[in-house]
């Protein structure tokens, strides 16, 4: 991917209007399509490569370039492609893949609706069967019912896999998928379908995103996408899954893939940001001591603090992510989707993409500064990147909305281990575990601040542990309270989730020092006492960030507190000699990097 996106077909090009844009984009697909690279994760019968490891590797590697083709490419390849194989049967594969693959067949992804974006299961579009003619009749109800935001609609896209309500004989069966035609080949909009551009955004203009409508379209039977539900030609529903609940999550669990694929676009589009200003500030020379040089903007603290904290945070998502991936590829290859380690992976993408776009923005925003007037030039990327990403804390799942799921998995995952003890058991054994790791790691309680005991991998684990499990057992007892007192379930999840957010991002930045600590045992030897650096700037980072809270609880004193913002300083230091060879591990080329101040700086 490194090669061909360094050829001077993929070469950026700006001040592009919108329709230019999206044609130029379309093109690099093309180029792409045609090489076999969309097709990568699909079966070998169907002129795929049937590696899904191999796809995500080159969706992250996309995101190192033009966040619109990375975003078409999933649409085209991932979603629309993705839903066929994953939610389609033999006869789908048979007839679809191979001209998706190769871009023969441009579709869309239609699931979000103007009234019900994160709410798939209450969308409005409906599917109604006619057993007479033996069709479904596909239809927009009212207009908060119309698809919105589809990539590929406005301009490309000939087929949609549409989710609507399956009404078969009278009864609502739930969400299914469709494929629903939405052009002619011949470029024409489909009889009974309404299609509108969705207009200029904020980034991303590179992809055609539109607004969908269906007047009463027919399509024959076999266009439902059937693994997890089918109707017979009589009229008759069946599924592999009874319970409807488990149907709807089982069919959604398929498309994680997703989440892990935008988590990885947008590290890798921070990766790109982080090694423009990281090289910028190596050279740029501001002020200095009188009648002396001016010195490198890096060479600053605050410069550091800005840059180096966002460098170790991007290591550490880098580690959670492909350990993300390996379990992923892992349990699909297994076949083994809805089991427990399955809903682990679906839970820890749901959180990681949450954080992982979250930080790239802000992190893009600040390297962005970091550049002065030169970040704001359209040359030197960084200012595209912070646009395009923006949007990532939206699609492919809310971002808020994703991490109250982790915390709702959290939660339920303990009740279930707990049941027998009952709530009191279960709240008193979390109780007496966060206490005892409390204890075990921090045998001087809060006082201790040498900077032995600061760096010590196993202090940062047990402080980020005791974290998660004191917000765990004391979401579970505010949930307790409440609805011991009469509240339902559903409002007492509302009045808490300041809670719930918390408890989440407490369990990924906890898993993501885990991946952290493994991947810094397991690397050369060489490599150990820069990762451990880079390992320490992280946790202490978050450590600083969370002081409140560690103060509030015990966990800190004041003088702990002091001595980790002095560390944290410390550790930037200790890592300025060592900066541009960690932006240069990114492993980006010059030409893909694109910025002129970064790649001079480079040389």
């Amino acid at each position: 991917m490194r090669k061909r996106l360094r050829e001077s077909r993929f070469a950026y090009r700006y001040g592009l209007s919108t329709p230019a844009y999206r044609e130029l984009v379309f093109d690099w697909l093309r180029e792409l399509a045609r090489e076999g690279l969309g097709a990568a994760a699909y079966p070998r019968s169907y002129g795929g490569g049937g590696n899904i490891a191999r796809f995500l590797a080159i969706f992250e590697t996309l995101g190192t370039h033009d966040q619109s083709l990375t975003v078409k490419f999933g649409v085209q390849f991932g979603l629309f492609g993705g839903s066929i194989y994953q939610l389609g049967t033999e006869r789908h594969h048979a007839r679809y893949l191979r001209d998706v693959g190769t871009l023969a067949l441009p579709g869309c992804f239609a699931m979000s609706e103007l009234g019900h974006g994160s709410n798939v299961r209450e969308i409005e579009t409906e599917a109604q069967y006619d057993p007479v003619a033996r069709e479904f009749v596909i239809d927009t109800p009212k207009e908060s019912a119309r698809k919105e935001w589809i990539g590929n609609a406005a301009c490309h896209g000939r087929l949609a896999v549409v989710f609507a309500q399956l009404a078969v004989g009278g009864e609502n069966r739930g969400v299914h998928a469709f494929l629903v035609p939405i052009r002619t080949p011949a470029g024409g909009v489909w009889p009974g379908v309404r299609i509108e551009d969705a207009g200029e955004k904020g980034g991303l203009n590179g992809v055609d995103n539109g607004r969908l409508w269906f007047d009463r379209v027919r399509i024959p039977r076999e266009n439902l996408l059937n693994r997890y539900g089918d109707v017979s030609p009589e009229g008759e529903y069946t599924s592999p899954i009874a319970n409807p609940a488990r149907r709807f999550f089982t069919m959604l669990g398929t498309l994680v893939a997703g989440r892990i694929s935008i988590a990885l676009a947008a590290q890798s589009a921070l990766k790109t940001g982080l090694t423009i200003a990281v090289r910028y500030g190596a050279v740029r020379r501001q002020f200095g001591p009188s009648e002396g040089r001016e010195v490198p903007i890096l060479d600053y603290l605050t410069h550091q603090r800005r840059l180096l904290p966002a460098v170790a945070t991007a290591y550490a998502f880098d580690f959670a992510l492909k350990g993300l991936v390996s379990r992923f590829v892992a349990a699909a290859e297994s076949g083994h989707e809805g089991e427990s380690e399955y809903r682990r992976v679906e839970a820890d993408a749901a959180g990681l993409k949450a954080l992982a776009t979250w930080h790239t923005i802000a992190a893009l925003q600040a390297a962005r500064e970091c550049c002065g007037g030169q970040g704001f030039l359209a040359v030197n990327r960084i200012a595209q990147l912070r646009a395009d990403t923006d949007i990532t804390a939206t699609f492919e799942g809310d971002n808020t909305v994703l991490l109250q799921l982790v915390a709702k998995g959290l939660l339920t995952d303990y009740r279930q281990q707990f049941h027998a003890a009952g709530a009191r058991g279960m709240l008193r054994y979390l109780g007496s575990r966060a206490s005892a790791r409390l204890a075990r790691v921090n045998p001087l309680v809060a006082r201790r601040t040498d900077e032995e005991h600061l760096r010590d991998p196993e202090f940062q684990l047990g402080a980020f542990r005791y974290r998660e499990d004191r917000l765990l057992g004391s979401a579970a007892r505010r949930l307790k309270h409440r609805m011991e007192a009469g509240t339902d379930g559903f409002s007492a999840l509302i009045e808490c989730q300041d809670h719930l957010l918390a408890l989440a991002r407490a369990h990924v930045e906890r898993r993501m020092l885990e991946e952290f600590i493994r991947a810094t045992e397991s690397a050369e030897p060489a490599l150990r006492p820069v990762l451990n650096r880079l390992r320490e700037l992280f946790a202490l980072s978050v450590l600083e960030r969370e002081e409140g809270w560690l103060l509030e609880h015990g966990v800190f004193e004041g003088s702990k507190g002091e001595a980790v913002r002095a560390l944290v300083n410390r550790a930037c230091g200790e890592l300025r000699p060592h900066a541009v060879s960690l932006v240069d591990a990114f492993g980006i080329p010059d030409e893909i990097v694109g910025a002129p101040i970064a790649v001079a700086a480079s040389r």
